[in-house]
């Protein structure tokens, strides 16, 4: 794994040691007895990715003493859920591309992506299984939230009804989950004992809520160059994250409820009207200030771990997403 940016946000050699070991056991797992299905299920991975959860699982490692091979195990075991399931969300959404390469269901077809998906998921419960019947349990829990996720979103489509709270079952289910089952994996099999497992998956949660609202964030207000797709794609699709469902309610509620009505395709002015609606009346910022709530909070159960090897390393990460916050408010 090449990725500078966080190996200056962890500077700890032994986890970049396992990042390798973790990137040649992904291209060894997902080696089928069909060549084809190797092809596919490799589609994704060599096409790159931040690899984030592997990684957080190896930082969580550190918690514990053990010197074995299980946390680089439980990297792959996450990183194969959360590319299963990027399979699986592509032919949901009929997307076309994935990691700037096009995706498997455009590449191939539906039916080709959606197995590949299930071998990628089913040799992450494969790999997990010798690491112990709780991280066979956590990853199966944690596959059934992305699930749970996902179905939340398609009901909640094209609607501004059901409000912050179900927004936060989405992206918790959808993203969160897998961050804090990354996290607590990678410390459960450093062999961290129970109460830093409790708190590093507390922090984990935290940021991971916070990766996904900032990201919703951005896909208001940031440059379609930034983006590499047009600005409030999530409206065009009528997903309604916080900043619009919040601005609902508010005094352009009638407005924006009217431009939002009827279900998509929504024309580009319409979305640009409910973008600027949001933006002044400051939603925006609302939702920026709860990333920053939640970041302290990361922070606290980061503190509750005592003889905090990684207190740096955390403190780095939480500050790779605040400045995320802060470039956002910009």
């Amino acid at each position: 794994m090449d990725n500078p940016m966080f190996q200056d946000l962890v500077p700890i050699p032994r986890v970049w040691e396992r990042m390798a070991r973790v990137e040649t056991r992904l291209r060894e797992s997902s080696v089928a007895e069909t060549p084809f299905l190797t092809k596919i299920a490799q589609h994704g991975l060599v096409a790159g990715g931040k690899r984030y959860r592997p990684l957080l699982a190896q930082v969580a490692a550190e918690l514990g003493t053990e010197t074995g091979e299980a946390p680089v195990e439980a990297g792959v075991a996450v990183e194969l859920v959360h590319l299963g399931s990027l399979y699986h969300d592509d032919v949901i959404d009929e997307a076309n591309a994935r990691r700037g390469i096009t995706s498997v269901n455009a590449n191939w077809s539906n039916s080709v992506a959606i197995l590949a998906g299930d071998f990628l998921l089913a040799r992450a419960s494969e790999i997990a299984s010798p690491l112990g019947e709780a991280a066979v349990s956590l990853i199966a829990r944690t596959y059934a939230q992305l699930c749970e996720g996902q179905v939340s979103e398609l009901v909640y489509a094209h609607s501004l009804e059901h409000g912050p709270d179900g927004y936060y079952r989405v992206i918790g289910g959808k993203t969160a989950s897998l961050i804090r089952t990354s996290a607590r994996l990678g410390a459960l099999t450093g062999g961290a004992d129970a109460d830093a497992v409790e708190s590093i998956s507390e922090w984990a949660w935290q940021m991971g809520m916070v990766f996904q609202m900032t990201d919703d964030v951005l896909d208001l207000i940031a440059s379609d160059e930034f983006l590499g797709k047009p600005a409030g794609s999530d409206i065009g699709e009528g997903t309604f994250t916080l900043p619009v469902l919040l601005a609902s309610k508010g005094q352009d509620g009638d407005e924006i409820g009217s431009l939002l009505s009827g279900g998509s395709p929504y024309a580009q002015d319409a979305i640009s009207r409910v973008i600027e609606l949001t933006v002044s009346g400051g939603y925006i910022d609302i939702v920026l200030d709860e990333c920053e709530e939640r970041i302290r909070n990361a922070e606290k159960a980061a503190d509750q771990i005592p003889s905090n090897p990684l207190k740096t390393v955390l403190g780095n990460l939480d500050q790779y997403l605040m400045n995320r916050v802060l470039n956002a408010r910009t």
